[in-house]
Parts: C-alpha cells; structure tokens; sequence
C-alpha cells in the first residue's frame, strides 16, 4: 500500500520527502530545466529501448569465409566435412577463391551489414549492439555468443544471411546455434537464442530485389529498338539462385507440407519481380529461374537449368540482351562474383550476348530497413504481442518458430534451436 508523503504522520527526511521512499531522480525543488529535459530524454531512451525486449542484442549469423590464401583449403575442409570429399576435388574450388586473392569477400559485406544495422537502429533510437557470428570462419557464432554471456547479454535475436526455406539455408542455421549454445552450456553458461522469420517475401528484400532489377532492365534497354526480348531490344530476365539437391528441395518446408518450398518461393518472387518490373517500366519482360553453384557427386540431381546452359538456350532462340538478377543472394559472394561475375560473363561473351548483372540487397537502405522491422516484429511476437507480419508476394510470412519436421537434415539429424521440434 502507497503512503501519502502529506499525512503528518510519516517520518520525514529534511528533503520533505519520506524516509521510507526513494528519492525522485530529479528535486522538484532544485531541478533546473536543463536537469528536466536530461531526465524525460532517459525516460524516451527507455521507451524506446522497450520495443526491442526481450533481446540485448542482434547477431548476424552467416556463412564465413576465408581472408588469405593459406586459410582457402581449411575452410573448404569445414565446410565438407563428414562428406568424404577428397582434397582434389577441394582444390579446384580452392581456384575460385584464389582468383581473388584467396580472400572471399562475404566478410567484409557481412561487416558492412553489420555497421549498416547498427546506423540504421541508431537511427531509430534502439539501443542495441549488433554482432557477428560465422558457420565456417572466425568470429565463430559460439566465440560470439560467449562473448555476449561475459558482457551480460542472456538472449539474442539472430539474423541470417539467407533469406529462404530449406535444410541448407535455414534449418543448417538452426543446427548452428543448437550447437553453440550446446558448447556454451558445457561451460556453465546459458544464452537463449531466437531467429527471425525467412524473409524471402518480407517487402524490405523482395522489393528491393524489385526495384534493383527494374532498374537493371531499364539500364542494358536504353537506346534498344523496343522489338521484344527476341529482338534484342527489351532485355530477357534470367533470375538467379543457389543450386540445391532436388531431395533438399523435395523436403523443404514444414514436415506435414507438399514439399519443395525452396523452389517454389524463388518462383513466386521470381514471377512477382517481373510482373512489377514490366509494369513500371510499360513492357513485357519475359523471364525464368534458373540455378547456379551446382556442387557435390554429378549422380545427385540438382535443381535445374544452369545459368550457363541456360544462357546458351537464350543465345539459340535468338535472345541478344540478358538481365541476370541474383535474388537467391543477399550479397555478392563468391558464388556471385565468380560463378555469375566471372564464369557467366564468359559464357555471355561466348555467346555475344550482352549481359547486366542485377545488384544484389546488400546494405541498401530499403533492405537495411526491413532487416530492422523484422528484429522488431520478432521482439513484439516474443513479448506476445499481436504483429503485422507484412508479405509480397503472397498473403502469408513464413513463421518466426519453424514447424516440425521443417527443412530436414537427410544426412543425419542433429538437434536444431529456433523451432518447435
């Protein structure tokens, strides 16, 4: 029960202020206006910090990759391992690192996400630190996750570099920080971990990925005679992702769906980025899906076409400007710089067709944006809160907690954080 500070009865300090009660952070009897608008700027800063609980921090959790040449070939043996892939097949994609140097740029475009996300939430006023954890290379997700324990931080929201629905790019994620957290534990220490939603067809990636390929098409089509695609005028669009086993595609999604939720979420973005593409710009762009970055046994099928082969079909029928839009991708990587930058663009002028290379999210502001209002959503639908979970395409987000059975590991199951099972 509250006293009243005014009945003659209670014991009172000097200040006028009972003895029983704290005092007010500022006297409102001394306090100047300076000392009031310090405290309502607290009050605010407060406020706003609220709308990120229950996380005291953002972990971007990503791939890795080497940064010198003599770490290429231990960071393949990371990536395969338990795969029984001999050292010469490591070798020739040790070639596509050392192309460049032996350093893989998705580091420094991770950092740069990183420094992106925190301007952007200091921007908003959001008070929270933003950190790296990687898959395959230094700073490693449970280096990073300890050192979040040792500086007091016991529940973090990660943000992976992959934006869609399979065992390679979200349920591998998932085993990430199951086993990080596993390490942690062993040491006494405990951290909880959640994710955000696959954001494939949140609308800070999938009209960003819009917009930089209408712009593309309205680029490589300046000065073209507007005869259509097949007439070397309007640019034909090939979309570009990551190649995936077809049995990884086959199961993606949850574990009582149809299946084959990869595939079919590249193609409604896919179909959805032309169809706004060719209203803005007045034409009717023709476009297919295709794949890139194939790896593994040649007796395991892959999803299919490869943008090479693809690009030779186009070249066949007549086709003489391409537009390849990597959507598949969140930065240039290697399997952009090399597989489309370098051995497509080789292909292209083979062919001599002219090819544009779409830019991929990176740290544009709009995708930079939505990254933000995801790591709010997830903070609201950890706080029980009732949330807008904004899509295009389609009427309905992926889930911020995965489904049972989603996304399997068929080599061998592992324990997976961030889902119901």
């Amino acid at each position: 029960m509250s006293q009243n500070p005014a009945s003659p009865a209670d014991p009172v300090q000097p200040s006028g202020r009972p003895a029983d009660l704290p005092g007010s952070p500022v006297d409102p009897v001394a306090a100047t206006a300076e000392d009031v608008v310090t405290e309502l700027e607290e009050t605010v800063a407060q406020e706003d910090d609220s709308r990120l609980f229950p996380y005291q921090a953002v972990v971007v959790t990503s791939f890795g990759g080497p940064e010198a040449p003599e770490e290429v070939m231990p960071f393949l043996r990371r990536v395969t391992a338990g795969r029984g892939v001999p050292d010469e097949r490591l070798e020739e994609v040790a070639q596509h690192y050392l192309h460049f140097g032996g350093r893989s740029p998705i580091n420094d475009q991770n950092r740069a996400l990183v420094a992106a996300l925190a301007e952007e939430l200091e921007r908003r006023e959001l008070q929270v630190p933003v950190l790296l954890g990687n898959r395959n290379s230094e700073p490693y997700l449970a280096d990073t996750l300890r050192r979040a324990h040792e500086e007091g931080m016991a529940r973090v929201l990660a943000v992976t570099t992959s934006a869609y629905s399979s065992y390679s790019s979200c349920r591998q994620y998932r085993e990430d920080i199951a086993a990080a957290l596993d390490t942690l534990a062993a040491e006494g220490r405990q951290v909880a971990v959640d994710k955000v939603r696959p954001y494939w067809n949140h609308p800070g990636f999938a009209r960003t990925n819009a917009r930089l390929v209408t712009e593309a098409v309205r680029s490589l089509a300046g000065g073209g005679d507007g005869d259509g695609a097949r007439g070397g005028g309007t640019p034909y669009l090939v979309l570009v992702t990551h190649s995936i086993p077809t049995a990884m595609d086959d199961t993606s999604g949850p574990g009582d769906g149809e299946g084959n939720l990869y595939s079919r979420q590249h193609e409604e973005l896919a179909a959805a980025i032309a169809t706004e593409a060719s209203a803005t710009l007045g034409v009717e762009l023709e476009h297919d899906l295709v794949y890139c970055s194939r790896s593994g046994s040649p007796a395991t099928p892959w999803l299919e076409p490869d943008v090479n082969d693809h690009l030779r079909e186009l070249a066949a029928r007549g086709v003489r400007k391409v537009v390849l839009a990597p959507i598949g991708f969140v930065s240039d990587h290697m399997e952009v710089v090399f597989d489309l930058d370098t051995e497509a663009m080789e292909t292209a002028e083979e062919l001599g067709l002219e090819v544009l290379r779409a830019p991929t999210v990176g740290t544009d502001p709009e995708f930079v944006s939505g990254l933000v209002d995801l790591v709010l959503e997830r903070a609201a639908e950890a706080r029980g809160e009732d949330v807008e979970r904004p899509a295009w395409p389609g009427a309905a987000a992926c889930p911020s907690v995965c489904a049972p059975g989603c996304c399997p590991n068929l080599r061998l199951a592992r324990p997976a954080a961030c889902g119901s099972d």
